[in-house]
């Protein structure tokens, strides 16, 4: 598989504005499919490059799975460290709004394994 191109941080934040008032709750018009998937992608991919390695996979269905943090690699089946959320939490998370802990307390993001945890420091990647 070829790498990825990097992420280029104008391009993550227009796609970050691009939902940002629904992201933050000032509008509730769910913004379109397209600029949905693009914030998501580029967002988690940003946080792929940003703590390269296999042994956290962050899952945020339909768009994108990533996998990030150094250590061990697991090569089939389910990963031992997962972090699954919604669209809407991942970019609330990305963009701020919204901690770790208290997702992950509210059970608005699911995280298994002892190192799932450790995307909470690279989160925000950006600020609205």
């Amino acid at each position: 598989m070829a790498p990825r191109r990097p992420v280029d941080p104008a391009d993550l934040r227009a796609a970050l504005l691009r939902v940002g008032p629904w992201v933050t709750g000032e509008s509730d018009d769910k913004p379109p499919r397209t600029d949905l998937a693009a914030a998501v992608r580029l967002s988690a991919r940003t946080l792929e490059q940003l703590a390269p390695g296999s042994s956290v996979e962050v899952r945020v269905p339909p768009f994108v799975a990533v996998q990030c943090i150094e250590g061990p690699r697991h090569t089939r089946g389910t990963p031992p460290n997962v972090v699954e959320t919604d669209p809407r939490t991942w970019l609330r998370l990305v963009v701020g709004v919204l901690g770790f802990d208290e997702a992950a307390a509210t059970g608005s993001v699911d995280a298994s394994g002892s190192r799932a945890g450790e995307i909470a420091r690279l989160l925000p990647l950006a600020r609205l």
